[in-house]
Formats: structure tokens, C-alpha cells, sequence
């Protein structure tokens, strides 16, 4: 700062935005794009140049290289040779944080509205790789015969859960082979124990949006999963309903499928 020139001083927010002022118009528009930055910058551990990733989210190469540079000061963003990565910063605080606890904040109502709607358990499973998964959230209905509290925190075999039909149904089918044995373990009579069968069944969660699994962890046990993907369809989560065999596999199904859809969109709403 140059001699005799005063520090500005910064308005409280209660000076800068009137009482009646939209709450959105708050938001710092850098701070922002520099969110999106890192975020998609989660999506490439080798690192991505500035002219790639202004590209993937849509800003301006001069915007992102600013934002970086101002990261990377800081940080947030490491730079190797005239690629862009994930800095320590973001390391040291992702080990401070409860990876899950805003996140079930957010997504909690959305459940518990469609359980009361649907009268059954639903559940959400945050993805943490390519073949693993977090059920970190759940809310029931009011019947006496259901599945609730019993999945939180437990995870299953992907291919003896809807969640995990849907987190496999994204992988190519030489990636599933790579991951899975030819021979399945098996728990119930209607498991599938064929990894052959399993890709056939795979593909047509692809093209129908949905997965199920009917009898194929626990005799009398059927869920319904759908995915939830954020703003680049990539995919976040799975959004599963679970209950008795002989409610859900009804002619209401359809109906049942169209709902949870309904509430994976709204629980991507929730995350964004």
C-alpha cells in the first residue's frame, strides 16, 4: 500500500444489503466459479491445463486462469509444469471434515417426504469410488413390516444390491470383468452368480435408468435404486427404496419408480 493512502474499509454486510435483499444476491460470484474449479478439478488426479478445464465448466480461459492463480497462492491448487491439481490445502481440510454430515443435512427432508409418501424405507448411498459406497442416510414410512435402520452405515456386494447394479451399470463391461470374478457368491436362491448374467442384467439398467433386486440379498427383500448425478451427469449418488417382496413387486411398481425418480432429482437439487 503506498504511504498516506488509507485501507479501505470493508461495509458490514448489514450496511451493504438491506434487510429486504434477496439472500442470493450475497453471493460472491468468484468465490463461486472457483468452487466449480476445484470441484471439476476433483475429476482429474494426472492434472488438466487451464485451456481444458475453462472448456469442462464452461468459463472463460482468462477467468480460470485468474481464479487458479489466486488458488494456487493459497494453496488449494498445486501446479506441475502447465497442468492444474488439487492442492495440499484441500487435502488437509478434506481430513478435517465429516465428509457426510452436510450433505444428510441437505438430502434428509427430501426423504423423508417421498418415505411418507411411498409408506417405505428409502435410503442414500454417497459414492466414494468406482466400486464403493457410503449409505449415509435413511427415513421410513410408517408401516409395522419394514427394512428401516438397518442399512445406514453397512455396505453389500455390488451385485447383490440395487446400488450397487446402478454403480456397475455405469462402467464398461471389460471394467465389471476386471472387478468381478466370473463366479458370484451367492445368498439367496434368486442371487445372481454369474458375472455373464449379471452384464446382460447391467445393460438393462443402462437403458431403463433403474436397477433391481428382487430376492437377491435376503429371501422376501425387494429395492428399487435410481442414480443421482450432479450438474455434469456424472454420477454422485444412489437413491434406493427398500421393502417387503410382496408389496412392492405390485402392479403400483410403475408408479413407485416414477416417485423415486422424482426424489433423485430433487436430491441432486439438494447437493448442488
Amino acid at each position: 500500500m503506498a504511504a498516506g493512502q488509507s485501507a479501505a474499509v470493508e461495509p458490514s454486510p448489514e450496511i451493504e444489503a438491506p434487510a429486504s435483499e434477496d439472500s442470493t444476491d450475497l453471493t460472491n460470484k468468484s468465490v463461486i466459479k472457483a468452487t466449480v474449479l476445484l470441484s471439476e478439478l476433483g475429476r482429474h488426479k494426472q492434472g488438466i491445463t487451464v485451456t481444458e478445464l475453462a472448456q469442462a465448466v464452461g468459463m472463460t480461459r482468462p477467468t480460470a486462469f485468474r481464479l487458479l492463480l489466486s488458488l494456487e497462492q493459497t494453496g488449494f491448487v498445486d501446479r506441475v509444469d502447465n497442468r492444474y491439481l488439487l492442492g495440499w490445502q484441500m487435502a488437509r481440510l478434506g481430513r478435517l471434515a465429516d465428509p457426510y454430515t452436510g450433505a444428510v443435512a441437505r438430502i434428509q427432508p427430501v426423504l423423508d417426504e417421498y418415505a411418507g409418501k411411498l409408506n417405505e424405507t428409502l435410503g442414500f448411498a454417497m459414492i466414494r469410488d468406482e466400486s464403493a459406497y457410503d449409505l449415509i442416510a435413511e427415513a421410513s414410512g410408517s408401516r409395522y413390516l419394514s427394512v428401516s435402520h438397518r442399512y445406514v452405515g453397512v455396505s453389500y456386494p455390488l451385485h447383490a444390491s440395487a446400488t450397487g447394479k446402478v454403480m456397475l451399470a455405469e462402467l464398461r463391461d471389460d471394467r465389471i470383468k476386471e472387478l468381478l470374478p466370473a463366479k458370484l457368491d451367492s445368498y439367496t436362491p434368486q442371487t445372481i452368480t454369474s458375472r455373464d448374467v449379471l452384464l446382460r442384467e447391467l445393460q438393462q439398467v443402462r437403458e431403463q435408468g433403474y436397477a433391481i433386486l428382487d430376492n437377491e440379498i435376503e429371501e422376501g427383500l425387494f429395492a428399487v435404486a435410481c442414480p443421482v448425478r450432479d450438474a455434469a451427469g456424472v454420477l454422485v449418488g444412489v437413491l434406493s427404496l427398500n421393502g417387503p417382496i410382496q408389496r412392492l413387486k405390485s402392479d403400483r411398481l410403475p408408479d413407485t419408480i416414477v416417485q423415486l425418480r422424482q426424489a433423485a432429482d430433487e436430491v441432486a437439487k439438494a447437493l448442488a
